[in-house]
């Protein structure tokens, strides 16, 4: 990729990333709506727990299960490195 071509995608991706950041303006998270009930916020190691060691715990134990429920048969390689044929010169 040219120059250009990087400078054009990056310049997309700078406005795109701009224009996300101020059509979701934060302001409009002080105004209350009706019914809204908010419960009491999370501490940082609860937060930690929820969203980072959950899904690891979540994906080593399906990892887990895959390697040990797994019943295919031993892939061996089963080629030889030892060349034992003759290489025939054509004329």
């Amino acid at each position: 990729m040219d120059k250009k071509n990087a400078l054009r995608a990056g310049a997309l991706a700078a406005g795109t990333t701009l224009m996300m950041l101020l059509m979701s303006s934060p302001a409009l998270a002080l105004t209350r709506d009706d019914g809204d009930d908010p419960g009491p916020g999370l501490s940082v190691v609860e937060t930690l727990g929820l969203y980072v060691l959950a899904p690891v715990a979540i994906f080593a134990l399906i990892a887990g299960l895959v390697w040990v429920l797994d019943r295919s048969k031993d892939r061996d390689d089963s080629t030889s490195s030892n060349i034992t044929g003759k290489a025939q010169a054509k004329a």
